[in-house]
């Protein structure tokens, strides 16, 4: 079941797809990446809203081109693959559900979130400044050990 048609989505899928995030549509799919993942992993979870097209899939762009970054990146979309978000959400303890929302995870465990109340409102390049911050301080250059 999804809320919006899928051609009017996709364009908003491939806004994440096409700079190299995996899409996870199923729950299945959720576990079998989050439930296993070793090093860092950005989950972006997608929207249809304004505040997602406007700065939360543009500052994830921008700090995707950091010279810090996460080992793997996936994304689920709200209201769209509600299985496989609900699934995602389950995996951010002590957050409650928000769209859109940036994760990272360091060896399975959430160590950095952003929620939507941090999104909305803000300029990309302040939320992608954020975004380096955080890959910064969890994510580990080639080769070498993160500090989490």
């Amino acid at each position: 079941m999804s809320i919006y048609p899928e051609e009017m989505v996709q364009p908003m899928r491939e806004e994440l797809t096409g700079v190299g995030f995996r899409e996870l549509r199923t729950p299945d799919e959720v576990d079998a990446l989050l439930g296993r993942s070793q090093g860092t992993l950005l989950v972006v979870v997608n929207s249809i809203c304004g505040c997602a097209a406007g700065r939360a899939r543009p500052a994830v762009a921008q700090a995707l081109s950091h010279r810090l970054r996460p080992d793997a990146l996936a994304t689920v979309f709200a209201g769209q693959d509600i299985d496989a978000t609900a699934r995602a959400r389950g995996y951010f303890t002590g957050y409650p559900p928000s769209s859109p929302s940036i994760a990272l995870l360091c060896d399975g465990k959430l160590v950095y979130m952003l929620e939507r109340r941090d999104i909305e409102g803000r300029e990309a390049s302040s939320i992608a400044e954020d975004l380096t911050d955080a890959f910064d301080r969890f994510c580990a250059p080639a080769g070498a050990g993160a500090t989490h």
